[in-house]
């Protein structure tokens, strides 16, 4: 009970001191206004003790990582060569399983027969020869004798030897209609051609 006399005196006096106390009606500072700040978003993750693990436990993971390694270049230099398939020049399936069936067996020729496709193939290459040598030679007659004609000629005239060589333009009659200058067409709209590009990337 005398605590509680003690505590309520101490109140009074309290209140009694702060009555008492001048209030400034105004407040003036020269710093920078306070504003509300926010301090910066720290992620960290507190840190982990180490665990001790055994030498041969990280030595053998460290050979398996190097097998890895060792068996990924291994397959890349295998296949360093292979090209990229075209479907293009594919063989479709249907026709490698039925190629046992198409296959024809190779024949096996008697010596007979190979000499006398042998000597057929000579006797064949002969009368191509001989053919060209006598179309060559009838060509040269030919000119050799047009050549006479035209000397001939000259003796007797050299109007007509002119008129001779001139090159004939209406032997081969020949005629042709090309594009011509013309004025655009209004509202004409050129086909650049479309087209829809289908073949398969190969991106890496």
């Amino acid at each position: 009970m005398v605590d509680a006399r003690i505590a309520l005196r101490n109140r009074r006096l309290s209140l009694c001191s702060m009555t008492k106390t001048p209030v400034n009606s105004r407040n003036i500072a020269t710093t920078n206004a306070l504003q509300f700040k926010i301090t910066d978003q720290l992620w960290a993750e507190p840190m982990k003790k180490k665990k001790k693990i055994d030498p041969a436990i990280i030595k053998a993971r460290e050979d398996r990582r190097r097998k890895k390694l060792e068996k990924q270049i291994r397959r890349l230099e295998k296949n360093a060569q292979q090209l990229k398939p075209i479907d293009e020049m594919e063989v479709p399936l249907h026709l490698l399983d039925n190629m046992d069936k198409r296959k024809r067996p190779q024949l096996q020729l008697s010596t007979e027969v190979l000499e006398a496709r042998a000597l057929l193939q000579k006797e064949w290459t002969r009368y191509k020869r001989d053919e060209y040598v006598a179309h060559v030679a009838q060509i040269d007659r030919i000119m050799a004798a047009q050549r006479r004609a035209l000397d001939r000629l000259y003796e007797e005239s050299e109007d007509l030897y002119n008129e001779a060589v001139m090159p004939d333009l209406q032997l081969v009659p020949f005629s042709t209609s090309g594009p011509v200058a013309t004025p655009p067409i209004k509202g004409y709209d050129t086909p650049d051609g479309e087209y829809i590009d289908i073949s398969k990337k190969w991106d890496n």
